[in-house]
């Protein structure tokens, strides 16, 4: 259902000191649980949208024609990026879609802004290219912008290679497109998953992909707590370790703090790492016995015992 309510939107968090956000802009980006979709914005209502450009081209581009269609003729669109991941591409990218962009850099920034003319170039690729589709070599619904989209990626890969059947209640934290959880639940003696990811992509996908009684999914930010997961029997999780494109090991630390805080005693956590992140401290510091089950190709897989 489309929502016509507000009129000023931002997707994801531009840098106040560039750009200067109307004060009642609604957010709609995929990462901030609640948000409503972009998607779901009627064509032709907005009157201005920012953007902080995503960095992958074929994300980039879904998100700007969605902006770009969700906008009146005449309506203001300003995108930036820094100029290394996706900046330098954003005008050309804009006028190949009929919106000739004035561009302007700014702390290794460039920024466009956009007066959407009464009509715009075909966005029908763009749009097709960026949703949701199926990916054959995974056999799953996907979509550019969720963590290893359109592979397997080694990290994982090595998990579901080590990962034993497990049993009762436990959780998939960070659990993308559902890779993980569908290993999960090979074992008929797990009861209960809870799914979670803070990218609402992830969620809508992972319930494409995951269909099995016993799953609950959740669009959630692990790192904020309050998940009202207690007692569990295990944890398992690839943790991001990237925030906005730059790397942030206390992502996996939380993550591994809110794996102690739902798991029992005895409980197990599970985490794949790449090998340079220093999760063993935490670890050792949250659990009462932590075991490297194997190190290679660059990762690293834990079994921890609460």
């Amino acid at each position: 259902m489309s929502i016509t309510s507000f009129s000023e939107a931002l997707y994801g968090f531009p840098p106040a000191e560039l750009i200067e956000g109307p004060e009642g802009a609604v957010q709609v980006s995929p990462l901030i649980p609640g948000s409503p979709r972009i998607e779901d914005v009627a064509s032709g209502s907005l009157e201005r949208i920012d953007v902080l450009a995503p960095a992958g081209t074929i994300e980039r581009r879904y998100v700007l024609a969605q902006a770009l269609r969700a906008l009146r003729p005449g309506g203001r669109l300003t995108a930036l990026a820094p100029k290394d991941r996706g900046g330098s591409r954003l005008a050309k990218e804009l006028a190949g879609f009929g919106a000739p962009a004035t561009e302007s850099a700014r702390r290794h920034h460039r920024i466009c802004v956009v007066d959407r003319p009464d009509s715009l170039g075909d966005l029908r690729v763009a749009l097709e290219e960026g949703g949701p589709r199926h990916i054959d070599n995974l056999a799953l619904c996907s979509q550019a912008g969720i963590f290893s989209y359109d592979r397997l990626d080694p990290g994982s890969a090595l998990l579901l290679s080590l990962l034993p059947p497990l049993a009762g209640s436990g959780a998939d934290f960070g659990c993308g497109l559902g890779v993980l959880a569908r290993s999960v639940l090979h074992s008929p003696k797990v009861t209960t998953l809870t799914l979670i990811d803070i990218d609402r992509r992830a969620v809508e996908m992972a319930t494409r992909n995951v269909a099995d009684p016993r799953v609950t999914i959740r669009w959630a930010d692990i790192r904020a707590g309050g998940l009202g997961l207690s007692r569990l029997d295990f944890v398992v999780m690839n943790p991001p370790f990237h925030d906005g494109g730059s790397e942030d090991q206390a992502l996996g630390q939380g993550f591994i703090a809110r794996a102690a805080e739902a798991l029992r005693p005895g409980g197990t956590l599970w985490v794949t790492a790449n090998m340079h992140l220093p999760y063993e401290k935490p670890l050792n510091a949250a659990f009462k016995t932590v075991e490297l089950k194997a190190s290679s190709g660059g990762y690293k897989i834990f079994e921890a015992r609460k």
